[in-house]
């Protein structure tokens, strides 16, 4: 290679500058490659022992190469060092532990430290670049970006990003979704991570946070922070919740969402390929919330069973079971998500077997054999029972007299806890008593004034029929006094008939 002239001078910062605009990289940057570059081949030139360092000036292009040399007092190696009478003849104010500079001619690069030089710069240049996108996207992360893909790979998908390449992996992509090279992708950047090849740009179209981006894009209540997005659960591919509010109270945070006809979630809904969408209103009651939660199912009630560990019982209809707990428990394993809290799903049914049978247990099977110390038994013997398991009275029935012996128990104590359980059972015992004599049934305050009444009633009836007697047989009197006789026996015999019917009717009235 020719030695720098002023041509190539100029050209030499031509190439950096087009290699800066190219990679988007500082034109300082590759500068100091190149300038590592004439740095290694000067070694390689003069010895690779030597200090040598490269300097081009960012003007003019020139390239100038210098040896550095420490001041010290013995030389024991003459590649790096320099006595102290030496360094004073080329600097009189040289002194030990100074460094001086000594400058060497321009060398002619040949084909291998062409090569060598070529090599380090590229290097130089991917590491600058590999730097620069990671400063780039790193604080990109959350964000929506668009490419194209590049390739595929073993189920992974390269995206081009135009400055940078990232990557979907298989795990994050949607279930049975595919792309083919040059497909147009939209995901969410989820980590950038240094790594020693570069920095890798990770992508994800199955985080619950790229949900949540899609409906900022899409709703600009959203953008505009007028709704609130507060909690996202989803099982990508299948069905996602999202708990929205509002801060305002004319708008509705749901219908903001769903957009006029659906046209806003229908959007995201045909970009994540059909995925179902529950958007829910965000309550701080965790119970209400609960209930939104849980839609479409209606819920009967809902417990909260401990604050502190977050956990909750909602009881639903027997026909809401199903439609509550979702396909294969999804429903509800998305709301528990939303909320962050635990949730026991009941029937009513299960409820009502389930309060059954905790009143059941809390129902005692037997007396405590403690009751005995009231009936004679020692406080020593009962140690023994309770020791050999023996925790109630009717527990005693089946001990063996091995049990017994085991225990300790004698004997003389077995006589004493027998005649402490017949004291015991003997107070439930009751005697029976002699039938008593049959006494007429006394008559009630209330059925005696009844009964009189009906008697007095009766009378008063039988008053008035022999009232209309008198008084008819009087008015046929007075009749008669100026009438033929045929005429009054006539009357006499009708008034009779009809007397003797009225008091027959009167008296069947009566009874």
């Amino acid at each position: 290679m020719e030695p720098v002239t002023s041509y190539n001078r100029i050209e030499l910062l031509q190439v950096a500058d087009a290699v800066a605009r190219e990679k988007v990289i500082d034109r300082d940057v590759v500068l100091m490659a190149m300038e590592d570059a004439i740095q290694k081949a000067a070694r390689s030139r003069y010895g690779m022992e030597n200090d040598i360092h490269a300097e081009i000036d960012r003007k003019s292009g020139e390239i100038r190469l210098a040896r550095y040399l420490q001041v010290v007092d013995k030389v024991e190696n003459d590649a790096v060092e320099i006595g102290l009478i030496e360094a004073q003849r080329r600097n009189p104010d040289a002194q030990i532990g100074d460094t001086i500079s000594e400058s060497l001619p321009p060398i002619d690069f040949g084909r291998i430290a062409a090569q060598t030089a070529k090599q380090v710069i590229v290097q130089k240049v991917r590491e600058a670049e590999r730097e620069r996108q990671y400063e780039e996207y790193k604080d990109r992360i959350g964000e929506i970006v668009n490419g194209l893909v590049k390739r595929v790979e073993y189920g992974n998908v390269t995206i081009d990003l135009g400055r940078a390449e990232a990557i979907i992996r298989r795990d994050e992509l949607l279930p049975r979704e595919t792309f083919r090279q040059g497909d147009r992708v939209r995901a969410y950047i989820y980590d950038v991570r240094r790594e020693p090849r570069g920095p890798q740009i990770f992508l994800s179209r199955s985080h619950p946070q790229f949900m949540a981006k899609l409906f900022a894009q899409e709703v600009p209540e959203i953008y505009d922070g007028t709704v609130l997005i507060k909690g996202c659960a989803r099982e990508a591919g299948e069905r996602t919740k999202i708990a929205v509010i509002s801060r305002d109270r004319d708008v509705d945070s749901v219908g903001a969402c769903v957009g006029m006809k659906g046209m806003r979630v229908q959007s995201i809904i045909r970009e994540l390929r059909g995925e179902k969408i529950d958007i829910i209103e965000f309550s701080e009651d965790p119970v209400v919330f609960a209930t939104h939660a849980l839609s479409p199912a209606k819920i009967t009630r809902v417990t909260v069973l401990s604050g502190l560990d977050k956990h909750m019982e909602v009881i639903v209809d027997d026909s809401q079971l199903s439609l509550a707990i979702g396909k294969k428990g999804q429903n509800v394993r998305l709301a528990s998500k939303l909320l962050g809290w635990r949730i026991d799903i009941k029937s009513e049914e299960e409820k009502r077997q389930e309060v059954e049978s905790a009143m059941a247990a809390l129902t005692i099977p037997g007396a405590p054999v403690s009751v005995l110390m009231d009936h004679g038994l020692s406080e020593p013997v009962l140690e023994k029972l309770l020791s050999a398991g023996i925790p109630t009275v009717e527990k005693l029935t089946a001990v063996t007299q091995e049990d017994l012996d085991n225990a300790g128990i004698t004997m003389e104590m077995v006589e004493g806890i027998q005649a402490a359980v017949n004291s015991y059972y003997g107070q439930f015992e009751t005697q029976t008593a002699e039938p008593a004599a049959y006494e007429e049934e006394p008559v009630s305050a209330e059925v005696a004034e009844a009964e009189v009444g009906q008697e007095a009633e009766t009378a008063e009836q039988t008053e008035v029929v022999e009232q209309l007697k008198v008084a008819e047989q009087t008015e046929i009197a007075d009749e008669a006094a100026g009438a033929d006789p045929g005429e009054v026996v006539e009357a006499v015999a009708t008034a009779a008939t009809t007397n003797e019917t009225k008091e027959s009717g009167t008296i069947e009235s009566a009874d």
